[in-house]
Parts: structure tokens; C-alpha cells; sequence
């Protein structure tokens, strides 16, 4: 694989792969905690008109039931914690990009793309191991309960 094909099929699509993932995490997360909190601030707002309006036991029972689970798909999910991490990986991946396509330190000797092979894969291979052992922890957090 040449220096032009590498850049193009490997560098470009896994820095355009990690970019959409992190906006797609910050999406959910966001959206995720905006309604969690919404729907805990209103709990207790609704728990001063329950002797006038019974049926509001049930409404506030389905919103603590909301928060729950909002908190429980958070942690299964952890989409703040792959939203920074891709969005990292993705960033340190255009920051070798340019360092390369700019024949900066350390890409400024007869090695260059070598290097920038290696030290390319090595952010890839150093987020897979991250999330490899995020997957692993979850794990072994379930068969522990």
C-alpha cells in the first residue's frame, strides 16, 4: 500500500469513522441526560400537587421510573466516555496527518511514512485496547451482581 492509498483508505476513513461516532455519542449522551434531568427536577414539582390530583402518583412514579433507566442505559452504554475518547483518537489522529503531510518533527527524515505507519496504528491499537477493557470491566460488573 502506497503513501497516497494509506492516507485516503486507512488514515482519512478511520479519522471520518471515530469523528461520526463521537458526534453520534455526544448526541446521546446529551439527549440522554437533558431528559434525565428534566424529568428528576420535575418530580418533586409534581410531588406538591399530589393530594388534589391522585393520578399524579402515577406520573411521578413513571418519571423516577425514566430517571432509572436513563441511568442504567448511561452506564451500560457509557456515551460520555466514548464520546471524549473517539473524539481524542480522532484529533491525535489528524494532528499525525498534518505532521506528516507537512514533513514536521518527527516527519522530516527519509523514514517519514514508516513512522507515520507506525505511530498512526499505535493510537488505533491504544483506543481498541481502552475500549477492549471497558468492555471487559462492564462484563465482569454484570456477573458480579
Amino acid at each position: 500500500m502506497d503513501q497516497e492509498e494509506y492516507l485516503k483508505n486507512r488514515v482519512d476513513d478511520q479519522i471520518a469513522w471515530y469523528d461520526r461516532k463521537s458526534a453520534s455519542n455526544q448526541r446521546w449522551f446529551q439527549l440522554l441526560r437533558m431528559v434525565e434531568i428534566v424529568a428528576a427536577a420535575t418530580i418533586p414539582l409534581l410531588a406538591g400537587f399530589v393530594e388534589p390530583f391522585s393520578d399524579l402518583k402515577i406520573v411521578i412514579g413513571i418519571l423516577g421510573l425514566v430517571v432509572a433507566v436513563i441511568a442504567g442505559v448511561l452506564a451500560l452504554y457509557q456515551f460520555q466516555e466514548n464520546w471524549t475518547a473517539y473524539r481524542a483518537t480522532c484529533e491525535s489522529l489528524k494532528q499525525e496527518k498534518y505532521l506528516f503531510l507537512t514533513k514536521t518533527e518527527p516527519y522530516n527524515g527519509n523514514d517519514a511514512f514508516p513512522l507515520f505507519v507506525d505511530r498512526v496504528e499505535g493510537l488505533m491499537a491504544k483506543e481498541r485496547v481502552a475500549w477492549t477493557k471497558n468492555i471487559r470491566a462492564a462484563g465482569k460488573g454484570k456477573d458480579q451482581n
